[in-house]
């Protein structure tokens, strides 16, 4: 046995990782680089869309919100893609590479698409709001809907490979390794919003007065950037080896729980402690917690269960570890529908109110630089300041749970939603007291009123991403470790379809005893 070696690990070229040369800051640095180009090429389109989709595509306010949640969903939930993949067959480094390259070629079909005319709608600038345009015929349709989610399979991939394989750099047997891993969360969102601020800064402002093409442009020479920074690290990676699929694991242990639970109830062979029954060999007693999952190892019953159905007590303990950390999963959901109103609705808002700020005029998408600007400030004062003090506070290891972390998240997002709905109250007052509720101008109301909600929500992001991903990474078994990781992203990506799902019941239910349903029309300012 190679001491030298890493247990569990390779090089990208599949021989064995050795402590000496592979893993630690170096390596990772090189994914937190990756980091900042790839939400760049992604931030720069998602952030802006619901604009192109209303503007260029002449999509209702509605339709464009949907469409937008419905892309982003797509492309957050096909991170548990990524992550089953990387875990199963292939390796992060490799579902990587490829991700990469699928989100290139779905940004070279919108570029194109941007850039010829005659891949666009008519051009149409109505003066009156409640004048629909004529939409985007379904050929044209086609290219965009191609475009977009081949973005969104290639952003799935690469959201579920890339936190799981930076975080594995690091040594989990050693204090100071892990206190290294919960330093790379912090920075990977400290990364994300650096990518954030280019995308909603400066590729936004080239979108509104250079044009379309040029913002898909810019998103697909990022994501080209970021394939050769990514392979130049390749020498320093260590790369966890495949060990077979973890959903397999999971559907056995629950499969043969059933199948033996059912078949001693038939027998009447009542089971007290399945840790005590001779009738099959237990290597370890399995904990109480979940005690159903535990019949998975001992049948109490004469009848023998098929060979297939054969569970180890690792086997048992893992899919309980998975099952535990499900409830944290579903409790972020709506947390994450609040992040789609930022990315929809919010910014259709900006778009109707004041953007001028001296003798500069903002883009109304360009509003998500206030949290992102406090995120880039609040996660090193966080890591270097806050979670010192808070482990001399308390005498731990972490300082601040994953868990308080999150809490602390969803707790902003109750704060930021209520001041979004008190902001939507006086911006309505104001087009109403003012005579524009059915007018294009601008209303007389600075969009920094909205800049409010976003600051509560950009805070709760970097409590609740961080500490997601740190506690699935930290709580899953290693061999399901991208997949638990990705479900941080499944959790936006539930919060972004429950998002489309809200407008289309307010839409369904308001319909039915309204002239017009609350949020339809092209004119936001008749929206409820």
């Amino acid at each position: 046995m190679n001491l030298n070696a890493w247990e569990g690990y390779a090089d990208w070229r599949n021989r064995p990782a050795l402590r000496s040369h592979h893993g630690g800051v170096i390596a990772a640095s090189f994914v937190l680089a990756v980091e900042v180009l790839e939400n760049l090429a992604y931030l720069a389109n998602a952030s802006n869309l619901v604009l192109y989709l209303s503007k260029f595509m002449k999509f209702s306010p509605s339709n464009s919100a949907n469409t937008v949640t419905n892309f982003m969903g797509t492309a957050f939930l096909l991170a548990v893609l990524g992550g089953f993949l990387s875990d199963a067959y292939f390796t992060t480094y490799r579902i990587y590479l490829i991700s990469a390259v699928t989100q290139l070629l779905g940004l070279m079909i919108l570029t194109v698409q941007a850039h010829l005319r005659s891949l666009n709608p008519p051009i149409c600038t109505p003066t009156n709001r409640n004048i629909s345009c004529e939409e985007v015929d379904s050929g044209k349709a086609a290219m965009l809907y191609a475009g977009l989610y081949t973005v969104a399979l290639g952003v799935g991939g690469i959201k579920g490979s890339l936190p799981p394989h930076g975080a594995e750099q690091f040594d989990e047997h050693t204090p100071h390794g892990r206190k290294q891993r919960s330093a790379f969360f912090n920075y990977f969102v400290f990364c994300l919003a650096c990518g954030a601020l280019i995308a909603v800064t400066f590729v936004v402002w080239i979108e509104d007065n250079k044009g379309w093409q040029w913002g898909f442009g810019i998103a697909t020479a990022s994501i080209l950037m970021s394939i050769p920074i990514f392979v130049l690290g390749s020498n320093t990676y260590r790369i966890k080896v495949p060990i077979g699929s973890p959903i397999t694991t999971i559907f056995k242990v629950l499969t043969a729980a059933t199948y033996n639970f059912w078949t001693s109830r038939k027998s009447n062979a009542a089971i007290d402690d399945v840790s005590t029954t001779p009738s099959t060999a237990i290597e370890e007693t399995p904990t109480q917690d979940l005690e159903f999952l535990n019949h998975a190892l001992s049948p109490n019953t004469t009848e023998t269960p098929p060979q297939y159905l054969h569970c180890t007590t690792k086997q048992v303990e893992e899919v309980k570890s998975v099952i535990k950390i499900l409830p944290i999963f579903m409790s972020t959901i709506m947390l994450n529908c609040c992040l789609a109103q930022l990315s929809t609705f919010s910014v259709q808002q900006a778009a109707t109110m004041n953007t001028v700020i001296g003798s500069l005029r903002i883009p109304p998408a360009s509003l998500p630089v206030f949290p992102v600007l406090f995120i880039m400030v609040l996660a090193p004062v966080y890591n270097h300041i806050m979670v010192p003090y808070s482990r001399k506070l308390t005498n731990t290891e972490t300082g601040i749970t994953h868990l308080q972390r999150i809490g602390t998240g969803l707790v902003l997002s109750i704060v930021a939603m209520a001041v979004a709905a008190l902001v939507e109250t006086k911006r309505k007052h104001v087009a109403l007291k003012s005579g524009l509720i059915d007018s294009t101008e601008t209303l007389p109301i600075t969009f920094l009123w909205v800049a409010l909600q976003y600051l509560f929500l950009g805070s709760a992001d970097l409590f609740s991403l961080a500490g997601l991903m740190e506690f699935f990474f930290t709580e899953a078994p290693f061999s399901m470790r991208s997949l638990a990781t990705s479900l941080s992203w499944a959790s936006l990506a539930m919060g972004y379809y429950l998002s489309s799902v809200l407008v289309d019941l307010v839409n369904f239910v308001t319909g039915g005893f309204c002239e017009t349903p609350w949020l339809y029309g092209a004119n936001l300012n008749h929206y409820r």
